[in-house]
């Protein structure tokens, strides 16, 4: 093989080897090429990702706001709901124990109202022998009312009583003593003064009030609203 064909096959080897060297060149660009693509799209779709998270986030921590900043006003509207209630209910039960103060003032029903109360202690107590105490102001009327309720409570009993004192040095308080007030009736009390029946009319009041409330309210104030409900 002379020189030329030697040449002939080296440059032939050579383009071969490069041609070669070219593809593998081509195959590793495209390889790398797909394979950074893939990565991209990889590391693009984890920050989509970390992106919807943090916005989820961020929206759920707003609506949780929402909902407690709506609890929170609604809650104070059912409160200014109910004061306004109970403030109404208050005036109310102001208005009726005015309206008892001046119960005394007709002396001919008030008489037999005190009479009526001390009849109910005594049936109530059922002691031989009690103690009356009443405002100064009316210890004259209750005094004239003891016997009879005396007598009415044996007939309605078949009991005897030993002694029934009206007492005159501890009297229930006027409207105008140290800011108290007692709007009529009387306090029953056994001798040694161990048991005792509130009659007054301030205590018929509270209890007539205190077991109507439920009514009261509905009517003057329709359902009444459950806070933090």
């Amino acid at each position: 093989m002379n020189d030329a064909e030697v040449a002939k096959q080296v440059a032939q080897m050579v383009r071969f080897i490069r041609q070669e060297a070219e593809e593998k060149a081509n195959e590793i660009s495209v390889s790398a090429e797909e394979e950074f693509n893939i990565e991209k799209l990889q590391i693009v779709e984890a920050e989509k990702k970390k992106v919807r998270q943090e916005y989820e986030r961020k929206e759920k921590q707003i609506e949780v706001r929402r909902k407690i900043e709506y609890s929170t006003q609604l809650n104070a509207s059912r409160l200014k709901i109910l004061q306004a209630q109970d403030d109404l209910v208050r005036e109310m039960k102001d208005a009726a124990m005015k309206q008892l103060q001046n119960t005394s003032n007709n002396q001919g029903a008030y008489k037999q109202l005190l009479k009526d109360l001390i009849v109910q202690a005594l049936i109530r107590l059922k002691e031989p022998a009690v103690q009356i105490r009443c405002r100064e102001s009316d210890r004259h009327l209750v005094e004239s009312v003891v016997d009879s309720a005396k007598d009415e409570y044996t007939s309605k009993t078949k009991l005897q009583l030993s002694e029934v004192m009206v007492d005159n040095r501890k009297f229930l308080p006027s409207r105008q003593a140290d800011g108290l007030s007692c709007a009529g009736g009387i306090v029953l009390a056994t001798k040694d003064g161990k048991i005792v029946c509130d009659n007054t009319l301030d205590s018929r009041l509270e209890i007539v009030h205190k077991q109507n409330l439920p009514e009261i309210r509905k009517r003057l104030c329709g359902s009444r609203p459950r806070a933090g409900a």
